[in-house]
């Protein structure tokens, strides 16, 4: 098993990496405090309960636990206020309290939606995450928690740090193939901000991790996760550093809300996003390799890097105003400077903004 440590002083947390543990989710718990004496609430979705949701409920159990249950619908529109009405109604329907914790079962949108019930319920109660996609090593760290408004991703939120996160790789071998690539996506893009050697490692073991390599996608989340948790940790609540992280999610964000929440998976157009990013680089004179390398490895891990010709520009640059990175009338883009170094750009023309979707509608390079 590997280790990573979220340091935030006495919000402090361990991501556990490794195999055979989610049936030992109840000595975790214990381990780390929460309580027996009050119920619980697990969060998890149609897709996920099929295959996981048992052997959570028995490892509480064995532990002696209780825990009442919400099955969300899968995939992005999960992320609503309906449906978090609906999960917040169970939970005051199952009697939660102030000692209660609510535990994510499932990917990023489980995550996200769960941590946003625990941050407000009663003003916030202990959270726990546990991932079940590769696109989780991102999302379930850093307390991020939020759900979507239709004109704008993850609009209504909150920042609440989980008090420990169990990722069981064992849960990973069922992904669909689609899913393995839109994971990877955040995996790169953690090498593609801090870490140059990290994300050629990314394109050149493309092939084990899209087979799910056990040794290489342990080592892959690893250093992603540890790469996110250095930067959550110098800045929490994203007054500065923190927004590296967002590498790529300023024409991703918009591509997923013009798209519905439910054309493109989040990865894809995060993808789509980042080869934007890279494109906009260039254009602001830094080296001219930058976007054809970012392509490169994206390519290498089956993910998509051209914008779809029926989302219009006009509807994308609208949903981009929407964005919280949108302020004080500014488009505010992160930029690669070279591969694994970005820089915080603001005050990036509209104009430019739009040359850049425009190209984005072209296939890549052919040398790429």
């Amino acid at each position: 098993m590997r280790t990573v440590q979220v340091e935030l002083g006495d919000r402090s947390y361990p991501i556990y990496i490794g195999p055979s543990l989610l049936p030992e989710t109840g000595s975790y718990l214990e381990k780390h405090g929460l309580t027996k004496k009050s119920t619980h609430l697990i969060v998890t979705d149609e897709q996920v309960a099929a295959r996981h949701l048992d052997t959570l409920k028995q490892s509480l159990e064995s532990q002696g636990y209780t825990a009442v249950v919400s099955i969300v619908k899968s995939g992005e529109t999960s992320k609503s206020l309906a449906v978090y009405e609906e999960v917040m109604t169970t939970a005051i329907q199952g009697g939660l309290d102030r000692s209660s914790a609510v535990l994510a079962l499932g990917g990023g949108v489980v995550g996200d939606l769960a941590g946003f019930v625990a941050a407000t319920y009663m003003r916030g109660v202990k959270f726990v995450q546990i991932p079940t996609t590769i696109l989780a090593h991102d999302s379930s760290v850093g307390g991020k928690v939020a759900v979507n408004h239709r004109l704008a991703k993850n609009m209504i939120g909150a920042f609440h740090q989980p008090e420990l996160v169990l990722y069981d790789m064992d849960t990973l071998q069922t992904l669909p193939a689609r899913e393995v690539s839109a994971g990877l996506a955040e995996m790169v893009k953690h090498g593609l901000i801090r870490d140059a050697e990290f994300a050629g490692w990314c394109r050149d073991h493309a092939s084990e991790l899209l087979s799910l390599d056990r040794e290489a996608l342990a080592y892959g989340l690893e250093r992603g996760c540890s790469i996110k948790a250095n930067v959550v940790s110098a800045d929490e609540r994203e007054g500065g550093l923190r927004a590296i992280l967002n590498l790529g999610h300023t024409i991703g964000h918009a591509i997923e809300a013009v798209g519905g929440y439910g054309e493109f998976l989040h990865g894809e157009a995060i993808s789509i996003g980042m080869a934007g990013s890279a494109m906009l680089a260039v254009k602001l004179g830094r080296d001219a390799s930058i976007y054809p390398e970012t392509v490169s490895m994206l390519k290498a891990l089956k993910l998509p890097v051209v914008l779809p010709e029926h989302l219009p520009t006009d509807e994308l640059i609208a949903a981009m105003k929407h964005d919280k990175k949108f302020t004080e009338g500014t488009m505010v883009f992160i930029v690669p400077d070279r591969i694994g170094e970005v820089s915080i750009v603001k005050d990036i023309p509209e104009a430019l903004v739009r040359e850049v979707i425009e190209e984005l509608r072209r296939k890549e390079p052919e040398h790429v």
